[in-house]
């Protein structure tokens, strides 16, 4: 029997587990919830202008194993695009999505998206995990594409500001600070997002929110996009579920979510982390 390192905090399927947490199928008319199923079914059952906010991160068709499926297919591009249309059937008038994408795949997504949304603005972010390549780049970073369905959409700006350090701390003509405070661990101001992320970390197996998800998104990743496009009680739809990390990101935020994947022990992972949210 193989024990798991004392730091190993990984959420992991147990015994008992099937019975306690059992995937439903995508009902006739979808509200909210977790389901076992596809994303084009997903999006198509969706009332229209319903969502008010999709999370995709869809298969990159690099090949990856997901248990049940495997990330390739030939028929890519048009697949890309008739979920793509689904969604923007599925999207609120004032709606945001964000996809997220390889750079081999990240020209097509914006092309795609072009076709169908308003494309606001491309979103790099620094994952610094796996082997280097010997006569190559190392592969660091995946885009995240935001775009929306029309010119009035949310944007929640003071809850994405960052907080950085003072470099000149420039003071009014009587003194006081401009545009900075100080406290008691130093002079800061809080500026305004930018479209480079540096400040995340892959899930591992030390952290509690790691599943054995092959592709699964950082938390925090997730977070920052709920919390500048959308609000309390909106409808956060996630077409290509994994592992739960966006329905859990949105029950910690008030929002209402629905989400579904093709392997129904990743929807039980989904489940579980619910549970202990």
């Amino acid at each position: 029997m193989n024990r798991r390192a004392p730091r190993n905090r990984t959420l992991v399927l147990e015994p008992g587990d099937s019975s306690r947490f059992v995937p439903q199928p995508l009902p006739e008319t979808l509200v909210e919830g977790l389901f076992i199923g596809d994303a084009v079914d997903l999006l198509s059952r969706l009332k229209p202008g319903s969502a008010d906010l999709i999370v995709a991160d869809p298969p990159y068709n690099k090949g990856k194993d997901f248990g049940n499926n495997r990330d390739r297919r030939a028929d890519y591009e048009p697949w890309t695009a008739r979920w793509l249309d689904l969604a923007k059937r599925a999207l609120a008038p004032d709606g945001s999505i964000y996809v997220c994408s390889a750079w081999e795949r990240s020209g097509l997504i914006q092309r795609l998206l072009e076709e169908r949304f308003v494309v606001r603005n491309r979103i790099t972010w620094k994952r610094d995990k796996g082997r280097g390549a010997k006569a190559n780049w190392k592969n660091n970073h995946e885009d995240v594409w935001f775009a929306t369905a029309g010119e009035r959409y949310t944007f929640n700006l003071d809850a994405v500001k960052v907080k950085k350090p003072v470099i000149a701390p420039y003071r009014d003509a009587e003194g006081r600070p401009k545009d900075w405070t100080e406290t008691s661990d130093g002079r800061h101001r809080m500026t305004h997002p930018s479209n480079i992320w540096i400040d995340l970390c892959v899930p591992f197996w030390s952290m509690p929110e790691n599943t054995p998800h092959p592709t699964q998104k950082p938390e925090r990743l997730v977070e920052r996009i709920l919390l500048a496009s959308s609000r309390p009680g909106d409808l956060v739809v996630d077409p290509f579920l994994g592992s739960g990390t966006s329905a859990v990101v949105a029950r910690r935020l008030g929002r209402r979510f629905a989400g579904v994947d093709l392997n129904p022990e990743y929807v039980r992972l989904a489940m579980k982390r619910l549970s202990r949210t």
